[in-house]
């Protein structure tokens, strides 16, 4: 039985872990194992004690992610309590991987630090804005990221932002690593300019994404020099349905559950376009949103 392969840990384990309704698309099948460290040495402990060829996943606000309807086999890690913690500083912020971005951005306007304000447009938490260089409204973590810690089989270990290899929307964490909390820098500022940026932002998401909708945010990277949803739409995939998954009439490079959809639905919608995309411009889409679990057979 794979629970009886685990370490002793304080924090929590569950089994057959029901996890659809935790993601913003309410789809999925439950994780094997899931475990919620007590904090960063439990975490240790976790890598450390598991047979190194065991499936590990990790989950945060699951924001960008489409968990397949069969579930994800082995342990599946989701951060909370402890990595939660943000300090504020005179030229920053600490955050735990488990903080809401948008949540950093409050701190740290109420503080009067700028340059963070962007993150009030990322849903999501910092450990995924990490591993994935999240950006949007003209900022991105490897503009503002000092350093990070990382917890692995060894140990927690902080690398300074070089040594992650930014990239657009990629960064390069040690094999089997978690983020486990991060540094991030900012300026001072006033803060009604702050405030009136991040209204701005709010208001700009509101008008132009379906953010009350059962979305992931944005399903495709953009290539090189061009953007997803001109492609998208050029292609004819505005409004597209499959099943109950939809592609937003907003926001064409957004996919919405409209009711009850599973993640097949979402998934094989989006290949759809892909394709559709493909065969109209010649350009390849790849997905943003990760993809974790296995399929159900038809």
């Amino acid at each position: 039985m794979l629970s009886a392969t685990l370490p002793a840990l304080r924090g929590r384990i569950q089994k057959d872990a029901v996890l659809g309704p935790k993601t913003w698309f309410r789809v999925g099948g439950p994780a094997e194992i899931l475990v919620r460290p007590a904090d960063a040495d439990d975490l240790v402990d976790l890598l450390a004690g598991l047979p190194p060829d065991l499936p590990v996943s990790v989950i945060g606000a699951a924001s960008n992610l489409i968990i397949r309807d069969g579930g994800i086999a082995g342990i599946v890690v989701r951060l909370g309590g402890a990595f939660g913690e943000v300090v504020v500083e005179p030229d920053g912020i600490v955050a735990g991987a488990a903080c809401l971005d948008a949540n950093v951005a409050e701190h740290a306007a109420a503080a009067g630090l700028a340059g963070l304000e962007f993150l009030s447009g990322i849903p999501g938490t910092i450990g995924g804005a990490v591993a994935m260089n999240a950006g949007a409204y003209g900022g991105d973590m490897a503009g503002v990221l000092d350093w990070v810690e990382i917890a692995t089989r060894q140990g927690v270990t902080r690398h300074h932002a070089a040594a992650l290899n930014f990239a657009y929307r990629h960064a390069s964490l040690p094999a089997g690593g978690i983020v486990a909390r991060a540094r991030l820098r900012a300026r001072p500022g006033d803060v009604h300019l702050i405030a009136a940026r991040m209204a701005e932002i709010r208001a700009s998401r509101e008008a132009t994404q379906p953010v009350r909708a059962r979305t992931g945010g944005s399903t495709f990277r953009n290539p090189p020099g061009m953007k997803a949803w001109e492609l998208i739409d050029a292609a004819g995939c505005r409004g597209l349905r499959h099943g109950e998954a939809e592609v937003s009439a907003l926001h064409c490079n957004f996919l919405i559950n409209t009711g009850a959809a599973t993640a097949a639905d979402l998934e094989e919608l989006g290949e759809f376009v892909r394709a559709r995309v493909r065969a109209a411009s010649g350009v390849e889409l790849h997905w943003e949103i990760r993809r974790l679990g296995r399929k159900v057979a038809p």
